[in-house]
């Protein structure tokens, strides 16, 4: 309880900013568990593109459409949906260009919150630091022997700071993991639509159930 207490107390130091930071910081660690949860439920992942391929490679269609139809995530669906468009004699192109572009689009969603948090953190830490610096220089008046509470105004002033970095880069490390993630089934999509497309002809034979 008294560690509470302590925390506590070293967190109102830094004034009123550290409350917009403490919500900054709440704001990314819900978002990371969004994101989470949504890529873990979405994603089909590298080793579903990497056995497409493999299936594709090697010209065993059948498997490759088995796949497809039993995989999950949006790569799997969009490419079923793109065989169904195939076997039924249409041109499935466009369909798998704007039907990625939608999934990419839901899978960047929210991400630009995170750049802002990037940004925005430091420099509300920053206001902190100054706001509590004026306030520990208004303090000052070396006759009456209170030159001691600039360096502790000081000192608690860069509380701000130090917070401010830290929700930064937790927000920074969070925005780099799932770009990375949605780079990888950029790639992911468009190596399986190459080879969609490039076997096109043997996509269509037969319908696709």
């Amino acid at each position: 309880m008294e560690s509470i207490q302590a925390g506590f107390a070293f967190f109102q130091k830094g004034g009123i900013v550290m409350y917009v930071l403490l919500l900054a910081s709440i704001f990314v660690v819900a978002i990371g568990i969004e994101r989470f949860l949504y890529f873990r439920a979405h994603d089909t992942g590298r080793a579903f593109a990497q056995d497409f391929a493999t299936c594709v490679g090697r010209e065993d269609y059948l498997a490759a459409r088995t796949m497809a139809e039993n995989g999950r995530g949006v790569l799997a669906d969009i490419l079923f949906e793109g065989m169904k468009q195939y076997a039924a004699g249409k041109n499935a192109a466009t369909y798998l260009e704007v039907q990625s572009g939608i999934e990419l689009s839901k899978f960047r969603k929210r991400l630009y919150y995170l750049s802002v948090i990037v940004t925005m953190a430091p420099l509300l830490g920053l206001l902190g630091t100054i706001s509590g610096m004026i306030s520990a220089f208004s303090v000052f008046n070396l006759q009456s022997g209170e030159a001691t509470a600039i360096t502790g105004g000081v000192g608690e002033a860069l509380i701000a700071t130090a917070m401010g970095l830290c929700v930064a880069i937790v927000s920074l490390a969070v925005h780099a993991y799932f770009t990375q993630r949605t780079e990888s089934i950029v790639t992911d999509m468009e190596q399986c639509f190459s080879l969609l497309e490039g076997n096109a002809q043997h996509f269509s034979t037969g319908e696709v159930a």
